[in-house]
């Protein structure tokens, strides 16, 4: 349930039984989160707290950008990449074996081999898995790049379009699916979790959409990425668990750490 009161506070500062990830459940049992669940005796639940709705490619049509006549991609999540080349396919667009693509972590760039040959010279990720450091990379390639940017239409990274407009990229940011929040209110509120872990700043968005009084009361969060952990921050509530780090590139290592260090108290 959602907590709520000081008693539940002191509860959830002495035991970790509960997680709730907000991504769907690995379809294989061999997944890292299982391994970390035994090890530390918790239980783990995973519910979606979003869905992506793809727009239709006569309805993007009505953007007027001619994805061909750009030379880069920027890409910041997997379900962009999945998007971005079905919008391609609907339209029967052809992208040049010469594109760019660059993105926010080295788990997306490798994703785009579901749909391209994957060449080192033309796709690149930053160093840290955050923003600064996929414009340090991109700095070094934008002469005379046009950059497309895909995103959700109801959400886009500020910092991202903000940096394209201070270095003067020529760039366009096509909406190519939507973000809906799912009904996860009977979840939380028959639930009570010791972590919430959040991937996007959407999650975070959906659990205010779902119970907009929500408080925080001892829950830990857990926020995978820099921007949904500005997210988490900007909700005004503590963000306990962050990755990536230098010694937790995902959020499964973040965990481990944290019930690591809490186990020894």
């Amino acid at each position: 349930m959602v907590k709520n009161g000081a008693k539940n506070v002191a509860a959830a500062t002495n035991t970790i039984k509960k997680i709730l990830i907000t991504q769907p459940r690995p379809e294989t049992d061999k997944s890292p989160y299982f391994e970390l669940a035994r090890k530390y005796s918790v239980e783990l639940d995973f519910q979606p707290f979003i869905r992506l709705d793809g727009i239709p490619a006569k309805e993007f049509r009505k953007q007027k950008i001619e994805i061909a006549n750009y030379t880069a991609v920027i890409f910041t999540s997997r379900n962009a990449i999945d998007h971005f080349f079905r919008i391609c396919e609907e339209m029967k667009i052809s992208i040049s074996q010469d594109t760019k693509y660059f993105c926010i972590t080295e788990a997306v760039a490798l994703y785009l081999q579901k749909f391209i040959l994957y060449r080192k010279r033309k796709v690149f990720y930053g160093a840290d898995s955050t923003n600064k450091s996929m414009f340090d990379v991109i700095n070094k390639h934008k002469e005379n790049e046009k950059f497309l940017y895909p995103c959700s239409e109801n959400q886009q990274d500020n910092e991202i379009i903000n940096w394209l407009k201070a270095n003067n990229c020529e760039f366009a940011t096509p909406f190519m699916y939507r973000t809906i929040s799912c009904d996860v209110k009977e979840l939380l509120t028959k639930t009570e979790y010791d972590i919430i872990c959040f991937f996007t700043p959407s999650g975070v968005k959906s659990l205010f959409d779902n119970i907009p009084a929500y408080q925080q009361n001892g829950t830990r969060i857990g926020a995978f990425g820099s921007n949904t952990s500005r997210a988490v921050e900007d909700a005004g509530l503590t963000l306990d668990i962050k990755a990536p780090a230098p010694q937790a590139p995902s959020m499964v290592a973040a965990l481990e750490q944290y019930l690591a260090a809490h186990k020894k108290k």
